[in-house]
């Protein structure tokens, strides 16, 4: 139990670091010992980035086939576990083809810069009491400013590659993610303000009282809401995949990608869905915190028996399931439709939420205990 760790290592007094904290401590001492937890957690990073996409794609292809009364890949592997192992062999040995007019640096540069924001954001989030890569206190801050690189991949990818398609794609998905980007930032920022600190493990503490999602008077509901529909638009997730308009734009900014290069794009849009989940978990429903129901002791308890990272992992998929359940559900949206959707809609109520939020919050008109 995660209550169980935490007792043992503050009776032993080392409370729970961070594996950045740890390495800096040690790096006066034991250099080493620092530079191989630092590279230790970017190794594990790094398998668990590839492991995770494996599973993402496995899980989208079964799910949407259950949503359209098929079984899914069935053939390679047991139920078709080894499919996207496959896939991927099979995206690395593809010709890797460079458009002769193309920018060949900015072309190589552009799906790395895509994945490379992801992980930058992977780094910071709050797994569990224990696990943890790194925190900061512009928490907040530092993931709406890193997702700015993958707006920069995206639109590296459609210019470098010297196709007048792929550049239309890329500027009109530009100009999607930095719209949604405002309602999302408006959303974090009413969890922010209740919670008083940018560093996402305070925000994760600040709701042992109760998560933000219903202990915000509504406006947390609202953010929840908000934030979920412009992060979908953000990762580019139907009915928002605008960017990847096929009898459009013959695939959008990656155009004139293949093999190793297009995997990039494909296994960053993935992850990014991973990153909006955990986000969405550790802003709104708690991370790793238990569900617990006021006073009810046995109940929690019950609760409690669940580690910390099995509450967060268990929140996540939840709203990954959520997201594919809207792809295989909603039909795209047309660009007009989109535009209208954020600018028209969502921002308004978003700086309406923010303005009550900040109302609630300035005169101290809380509901419920342990606000303030």
């Amino acid at each position: 139990m995660h209550e169980i760790a935490l007792r043992i290592l503050l009776a032993a007094g080392d409370p729970p670091k961070t594996i950045a904290e740890r390495a800096t401590e040690a790096l006066p001492t034991d250099p080493l010992f620092a530079i191989a937890l630092i590279g230790g957690a970017m190794v594990g990073v790094l398998t668990f980035l590839t492991l995770l996409g494996l599973v993402l794609i496995y899980a989208e292809r079964k799910i949407s086939a259950r949503f359209q009364c098929r079984l899914g890949p069935m053939r390679v592997g047991p139920h078709g576990l080894l499919q996207t192992v496959a896939d991927t062999l099979k995206l690395l040995c593809k010709e890797d083809i460079v458009p002769t007019r193309a920018d060949q640096a900015m072309h190589l540069l552009a799906p790395f810069l895509s994945l490379g924001a992801t992980v930058l954001v992977l780094l910071v989030v709050p797994y569990s009491p224990l696990l943890h890569v790194a925190d900061m206190n512009i928490g907040v801050l530092y993931v709406t400013a890193i997702s700015g690189f993958g707006v920069m991949g995206i639109l590296l990818g459609g210019w470098s590659s010297n196709n007048k398609w792929a550049l239309l794609g890329a500027m009109r998905s530009g100009a999607q993610i930095i719209s949604y980007e405002i309602s999302a930032t408006l959303a974090l920022l009413v969890v922010v303000l209740f919670a008083g600190t940018m560093s996402l493990r305070g925000i994760v503490e600040s709701q042992e009282a109760g998560w933000w999602i219903w202990r915000a008077h509504g406006v947390g509901i609202v953010s929840f809401i908000v934030y979920l529909i412009a992060s979908t638009a953000e990762i580019n997730r139907t009915p928002f995949d605008i960017p990847e308009g096929e009898s459009e734009l013959t695939a959008g900014f990656h155009a004139e990608y293949s093999g190793l290069r297009f995997s990039f794009f494909f296994l960053a849009e993935f992850i990014n869905m991973f990153v909006v989940a955990a986000l969405t978990s550790t802003l709104f429903l708690g991370g790793w915190m238990p569900f617990h129901v006021g006073n009810f002791t046995a109940f929690n308890q019950v609760m409690d028996l669940l580690p910390g990272g099995g509450w967060f992992f268990l929140k996540v998929s939840g709203i990954i399931f959520l997201l594919m359940w809207f792809r295989w559900t909603f039909p795209r949206l047309r660009v007009d439709q989109l535009m209208r959707l954020e600018w028209k809609i969502l921002l308004p109520i978003g700086f309406v939420n923010l303005l009550v939020a900040s109302f609630v919050v300035l005169y101290n008109f809380y509901l419920f205990p342990g606000n303030n």
